[in-house]
């Protein structure tokens, strides 16, 4: 850039022609004859001095327009080449990158929420957001569907549209999880409704997301029945075909030509050819009888009795029930409270849980050198949580996935029940129960309960 386009140069021009004025101006001051010539060399000086100051605050207006234009959001704004120095135009050329940066900022904000409005909007999840539990602020159309809540802005208005919902909503409190049947325009629906809130700019915010699962409860409950219906079959089946197949050869020896042969034609060899099938028709019945006993037994659990439960205690009692099986299978047992004190639970139906899972585990250790099964009690993620563990043979990854089916069982005199009435039991307790097992590592079982007891 040539030297005379600089910017300070141009400020020493004009400074330099405000001191020559002032120097004409003080040679003819006081001058009668030269009145006219002060007052017109005055009004130039002070012309020079605002074009000095004007000059000398282009910066600071550059930088009021781009505040301003960044105040309100003016991204059209635009500043071209300076021609008062190269400073200058790095200032101005700074200037108009960052009102790019902030022009393509906000465009991809935009279509950042553009495209997540279309999300939340299309979405098969109802999504309810609730500012200070007044305003609505967000709530997609799945969400208005599901709740008959179309064009609803405001908290009250859908308690009146939907008591038992918003109560309901309320009880869970800040965040949680829960089934809701509501009722909407005559037709009854199953909401897994899910809350969570946070504190954003000084406002508390109520996520809630739920869907309709009735069709996927119906679903899974028509599975279920039939693959109950699959396993009845097939168990009753395995009775009733030998049974049948007995009767008809025991019909056979007595009849001739469909007529009954008389009594004297039968030697010692028929009567214990009937004999002996008429055990093994009564031997299956009992089967029959026993296979059903357990079924009854599966689906008539008494509701659990929850309490505070000594852990120390519950484990002293377990040892003393299986103490003469651990003396006869040489197994060592041990306990560990780890500080848990009490827990909340039935302590009649735990104890069934944890004597069926410890006699699993005996069976488990047969043939094995040491053999040691252990109790222990922890608290994980605000829960409480006994471990029944061995040393066993272990249990495979296909056998794993199916230990809790009903009527399932990896042993050969095992009826499948143990494992499914425990898992019952500790839904029962609004609890779970887990397994990992590798083959020839060992078996844990873990019951999950919850640190308090929500009635």
């Amino acid at each position: 850039m040539k030297f005379y386009k600089k910017f300070t140069f141009k400020v020493a021009v004009r400074i330099l022609l405000i001191l020559g004025v002032m120097i004409a101006l003080a040679l003819i001051f006081g001058d009668e004859r030269l009145f006219f010539n002060q007052i017109i060399l005055t009004i130039v000086m002070i012309l020079q001095i605002v074009e000095l100051l004007r000059f000398v605050n282009h910066t600071n207006r550059e930088l009021t327009k781009f505040l301003l234009a960044i105040r309100h959001q003016d991204f059209s704004i635009n500043f071209g080449k300076s021609k008062i120095g190269q400073s200058f135009e790095e200032l101005n050329d700074a200037f108009t990158d960052i009102i790019k940066i902030y022009k393509d900022a906000k465009i991809e904000n935009e279509r950042q929420f553009h495209h997540l409005k279309m999300v939340v909007s299309n979405i098969n999840i109802g999504i309810l957001s609730v500012e200070n539990e007044q305003n609505i602020v967000l709530i997609n159309k799945p969400a208005e569907h599901l709740l008959n809540a179309e064009g609803v802005k405001n908290w009250k208005i859908l308690l009146q549209k939907q008591p038992f919902f918003v109560k309901e909503i309320e009880s869970i409190g800040n965040s949680g999880r829960k089934l809701i049947n509501i009722e909407v325009n005559g037709e009854t629906r199953t909401l897994s409704v899910d809350v969570n809130s946070m504190l954003m700019f000084d406002k508390n915010l109520k996520l809630i997301t739920f869907q309709d699962i009735k069709g996927e409860i119906e679903q899974t409950e028509i599975e279920a029945w039939h693959k109950l219906i699959r396993i009845l079959t097939h168990e009753i089946m395995n009775s009733a075909t030998p049974i049948s197949s007995l009767t008809e050869t025991m019909q056979t020896m007595l009849e001739r030509n469909g007529v009954q042969r008389p009594a004297g034609e039968l030697n010692d060899e028929v009567i214990g050819d009937l004999l002996f099938s008429l055990k093994t028709i009564h031997r299956r019945s009992d089967g029959m009888l026993a296979f059903i006993e357990d079924y009854r037994q599966l689906t008539k659990i008494s509701k659990p009795k929850i309490a505070p439960v000594a852990v120390n205690e519950l484990f002293e009692a377990i040892q003393q029930l299986m103490s003469t099986e651990f003396e006869k299978a040489n197994i060592r047992f041990t306990t560990d409270t780890d500080g848990v004190s009490t827990i909340p639970m039935d302590s009649h139906l735990i104890e069934q849980v944890l004597i069926n899972l410890i006699t699993n585990s005996i069976h488990a250790l047969e043939g094995v050198t040491k053999p040691e099964v252990s109790l222990k009690a922890i608290k994980y993620a605000e829960k409480y949580v006994i471990k029944v563990s061995d040393n066993g043979c272990g249990i495979s990854q296909k056998e794993l996935n199916q230990i809790f089916v009903p009527f399932f069982s990896t042993k050969k005199q095992g009826s499948g029940i143990g494992l499914s009435l425990s898992k019952q039991i500790m839904h029962l307790h609004r609890g779970n129960i887990k397994a990992s097992s590798e083959l020839g590592g060992g078996t844990t079982f873990s019951l999950f309960f919850q640190m308090k007891d929500d009635k």
